[in-house]
């Protein structure tokens, strides 16, 4: 199979290694750079030293860089690697293409004038509506996925070939694959476990102990599955590998960007701080808004959501969140 993923960050690079790396498939694998000097570096150095370094880039990968149309002529599966800000204008470019097309990117967009904060595949609807396409999601660090350490993903999508062209181009001995059809589910979970997990850094961050953060990671699981229901999704989708699954690796894995990122508020950084000292984007700072305004338009109540945002917006301090969390009033357990 010929495949090019579009985006050499960390999680692009790594899947185009896996891809590269499998030997029974024999798959033909380009990653594409936008900038023409990180597509020189790459072809020297065969390394990703910003994002992967010390992981060697199979010699069989293809590196290139220019114009996207004439990257993606010809392939069997194209993947979009950027975070969710780049994602529209990608899809606009190939919404002529009859190639299955899938992201990898997990969060909302961004409100703004074409968007009141979508998801991925309501970007898809809008800015290239005829593409058939899904996601490849699911609880996965970068670096691990690089190394060949088993991994398992999750490949949705409404259209079945689609499902079955990512399965196909993605199982490995090291990288198992399960379809699902509710691309919703698997995108909301993808989403609002990077909000999560900014929670649950500040509540390690503030030595707050294993009680805490199991309540809070349960707590987070009935928000995420309230949204996506109210969003059309299926509860049991939220009990799988890009639900429940994400969401604990996100919240607990010392790679975790989103986790850092609590971590370091509780020290008393500032989001700026604690934002720059990454060197990576950290999807739950850009998305929580967004998860809380679409949650407020369904009347879904997300208190550890709307918690993160008042921390992140500065109007309230990391004792302030956790107090104000744990002195709402007495309730039912229930989604």
């Amino acid at each position: 199979m010929k495949i090019v993923v579009l985006g050499a960050g960390s999680w692009g690079t790594a899947l185009a290694i896996s891809a590269s790396n499998n030997a029974l498939a024999r798959h033909q694998v380009t990653l594409w750079a936008r900038d023409a000097g990180q597509a020189a570096s790459l072809r020297a150095q065969r390394v990703n030293a910003r994002y992967l370094p010390g992981i060697a880039l199979p010699q069989a990968l293809d590196v290139r860089t220019g114009p996207v149309d004439a990257v993606v002529a010809g392939q069997d599966l194209i993947v979009i690697a950027t975070p969710m800000s780049g994602l529209r204008g990608l899809l606009s470019q190939l919404q002529t293409c009859s190639t299955p097309v899938a992201w990898l990117c997990k969060g909302f967009e961004a409100a703004g004038v074409q968007s009141f904060g979508l998801l991925a595949h309501e970007v898809r609807a809008q800015a290239a509506p005829d593409l058939i396409a899904g996601v490849l999601s699911g609880p996965s660090f970068a670096l691990e996925v690089a190394r060949g350490q088993p991994t398992a993903l999750v490949a949705a999508s409404e259209h079945a070939s689609v499902r079955e062209t990512l399965v196909g181009a993605f199982h490995s001995p090291t990288l198992r694959m399960y379809a699902n059809d509710d691309i919703t589910g698997v995108e909301v979970g993808g989403a609002v476990k990077n909000v999560l997990a900014i929670a649950t850094g500040l509540c390690d961050g503030l030595g707050l102990g294993l009680n805490a953060r199991a309540a809070l990671i349960t707590r987070g699981l009935a928000e995420m599955t309230r949204l996506g229901v109210a969003l059309g999704a299926r509860p049991d989708t939220f009990m799988g590998l890009s639900g429940l699954g994400d969401l604990v690796l996100t919240a607990t894995g010392d790679l975790s960007r989103n986790r850092r990122v609590g971590l370091l508020l509780a020290q008393g950084r500032t989001l700026k701080q604690a934002v720059d000292s990454l060197g990576h984007v950290a999807e739950g700072v850009y998305c929580a808004r967004t998860v809380v305004q679409r949650a407020a338009l369904l009347g879904v109540d997300m208190p550890i959501s709307q918690g993160v945002v008042a921390l992140l917006d500065g109007q309230l301090k990391p004792d302030a969140a956790v107090a104000a969390l744990m002195g709402r009033e007495p309730t039912h357990e229930q989604l």
